[in-house]
């Protein structure tokens, strides 16, 4: 799998920003959708463990964080006919500049 890509399947390995920063700034004008992974949450509590639950979807990867700043507009999706292909009913759509820290 590659390192930028998240599996939900195996929601144990970690995601790399580029270059293993704490830290990416996606910029403005490409659509990103950021959902809560409500299943990370879950096994985090039930194991102890701290892995992101957040997910942003940007330029066909997906990335998890821990913390996300939508810097601009964005808006929240309910789309319980037609989800996002991870399963997400419900997500923040964007164009805006987003910085996400894991």
């Amino acid at each position: 799998m590659a390192t930028d890509e998240v599996c939900l399947l195996e929601p144990r390995i970690p995601l790399r920003f580029p270059g293993d920063a704490d830290e990416m700034t996606m910029p403005a004008g490409t659509i990103k959708r950021i959902h809560v992974n409500q299943h990370i949450i879950r096994s985090n509590k039930a194991q102890n463990v701290r892995v992101p639950p957040l997910t942003i979807k940007w330029r066909n990867k997906t990335y998890a964080a821990k913390d996300v700043d939508v810097r601009g507009e964005s808006r929240v999706v309910y789309s319980p006919d037609a989800p996002l292909a991870c399963g997400a009913h419900v997500w923040v759509e964007t164009r805006a500049e987003v910085v996400a820290y894991r």
